[in-house]
């Protein structure tokens, strides 16, 4: 760590937003005084969107999903990310 820095008492939001705007962070920490996190509850966001299946496609995916004890629209974004390889 290079230098200490001291919080001075903010009167209000905009004394503050100055504050942080015109301080330099550099001057007071290094790449090696901060750890590695992780944020496991974080939920991706994630939009609705409509589309129109053949009710014998969707039955039997609601068949399969059923059968593997998940939601029928987890198993379509499943298939969907495997099909684009994303995981």
């Amino acid at each position: 760590m290079k230098k200490y820095l001291k919080l001075p008492k903010f009167k209000n939001e905009d004394e503050e937003r100055d504050f942080w705007a015109n301080i330099d962070l550099t001057d007071y920490f290094e790449p090696s005084d901060f750890a590695r996190v992780s944020f496991p509850n974080l939920k991706i966001p994630s939009r609705p969107i409509s589309i129109r299946l053949p009710e014998g496609m969707l039955d039997k995916l609601r068949q399969k999903a059923s059968s593997i004890g998940v939601p029928y629209q987890t198993l379509i974004k499943k298939y969907i990310a495997k099909g684009l390889n994303l995981k």
